[in-house]
C-alpha cells in the first residue's frame, strides 16, 4: 500500500496467514494512541481477489487517514496464506484469528475495532460481525462496499453500517442490495456511474466514508 506497510505471516487455524499492517503517521512516528483498529477483507480469491485489490487498499487507506491501525489479510490459498478456499466458512475463523493477533500480539487489546469489506469480503465479514456480537464484543462500525447480496447470504448488520454500491454494478445488481437492505431499513449510498470495482470512482468512495464517519 505504501512504503511503511508491514507484511508478515501469522499463525491461523489451518496454517500461515499473510497480513499487511498500516499505521497512521501519528502512531508510527510519535507513538500516539490510535482511534482504534480496523480489519479489511478482500474480494473473492477464486476470481483474482487479494488484499492488494484496489478497493481493499482504498478502504485501508481511508481508515488509516481516519486514525485507525489497519490490518488486511489474504484469504486461504492467496499469496502466502496457506489452506484452500472454504467458501467463506473457514475464512471467518481466519479473520477472527487476524483480529485476535492485532488485539493480542500487536498490543491493541481493548481498542474499538472496525470491520470493512469489499464484495466477497462483505459476506465473510458480515458473519464475523455476527459472531463477535454474539460473543459480547461487537464491532464499532461496519463498512460494506459492493455488498455481495446476490451471491451469498450476507448476514444482517447494525443500523449504522455504511453500505456503498455502484448503480452500474454488473457483478452484484443493485436491486439485490436493495432487497437485502430493505427489511433492515438500512440506507444504501449509491455512486452513479460506478461498476463493481469502482473504476475512476475510488475518490468518491473515500469521501463517502470520511463524510459518514461519526463514531
Amino acid at each position: 500500500m505504501n512504503v511503511h506497510t508491514e507484511k508478515y505471516l501469522i499463525d491461523g487455524p489451518v496454517g500461515k496467514i499473510e497480513v499487511a499492517l498500516d499505521l497512521p503517521d501519528a502512531v508510527r512516528e510519535q507513538g500516539a494512541a490510535p482511534r482504534g483498529i480496523a480489519l479489511v477483507a478482500h474480494p473473492h480469491p477464486l476470481f483474482g481477489g487479494t488484499m492488494d485489490n484496489k478497493v481493499a487498499q482504498t478502504l485501508a487507506r481511508t481508515l488509516v487517514q481516519l486514525g485507525y491501525v489497519v490490518i488486511r489479510s489474504n484469504f486461504r490459498g492467496v499469496g502466502q496464506t496457506e489452506g484452500v478456499h472454504d467458501n467463506g466458512v473457514g475464512e471467518q475463523d481466519d479473520l477472527l484469528a487476524v483480529l485476535d493477533h492485532l488485539r493480542g500480539t500487536r498490543g491493541y487489546r481493548g481498542q474499538p475495532f472496525v470491520l470493512a469489506g469489499f464484495s466477497f469480503g462483505t459476506y465473510v465479514l458480515s458473519h464475523v460481525a455476527e459472531r463477535l456480537e454474539a460473543a459480547g464484543t461487537p464491532a464499532q462500525r461496519l463498512v460494506l462496499v459492493g455488498t455481495a447480496a446476490s451471491k451469498w447470504e450476507v448476514a444482517n448488520v447494525p443500523a449504522d453500517t455504511i453500505v456503498i454500491h455502484g448503480n452500474l454494478d454488473e457483478t452484484v445488481p443493485i436491486q439485490a442490495v436493495y432487497d437485502w437492505a430493505a427489511p433492515q431499513e438500512l440506507p444504501v449510498t449509491v455512486i452513479p456511474g460506478a461498476e463493481h470495482f469502482f473504476h475512476r470512482k475510488l475518490h468518491i468512495l473515500r469521501r463517502i466514508i470520511t463524510d459518514s464517519w461519526r463514531v
